[in-house]
């Protein structure tokens, strides 16, 4: 008995196209996969996508890009001119240090950095066990 499952094939509606060197795979999830041949309109309609999809990303990311210096700087404008000691404050404080990781960042603010500066700002409440507070 192989550990490895046993793949599944889904012939493509339109070309029903099976294994061979002339066409082309398609994991649909493990172990699913469904073959196109090169001619196939419902494989040409996924490719037109994933590069509408890829040109879309590279739009929003070159905007994001644009955009995000200012609207920092508007930030942190505005958190300066709020009063300290609000009931606000701990919120401020740490949206503007997620912001800043942000920018510190060419990617994404990855999950440990986010615990790390929410915990400092909203330290987690541990219980009484002395019973000293009511």
């Amino acid at each position: 008995m192989s550990e490895t499952p046993e793949t599944e094939r889904n012939l493509c509606p339109d070309c029903l196209a099976g294994p061979d060197p002339a066409n082309t795979r398609i994991g649909v999830g493990l172990p699913i996969e469904i073959w196109h041949a090169p001619d196939c309109p419902q494989f040409t309609i996924m490719q037109i996508n994933w590069e509408a999809g890829s040109r879309q990303i590279k739009e929003q990311d070159a905007w994001a890009k644009g955009v995000f210096p200012a609207a920092h700087e508007a930030l942190k404008q505005a958190a300066a001119a709020m009063p300290p000691g609000t009931a606000a404050q701990p919120f401020i404080d740490a949206l503007t240090e997620l912001v800043q990781a942000q920018a510190d960042t060419t990617g994404f603010v990855v999950l440990h950095q986010w615990a790390s500066i929410l915990d400092r700002h909203f330290p987690p409440q541990l219980p009484d066990t002395d019973h000293t507070t009511e």
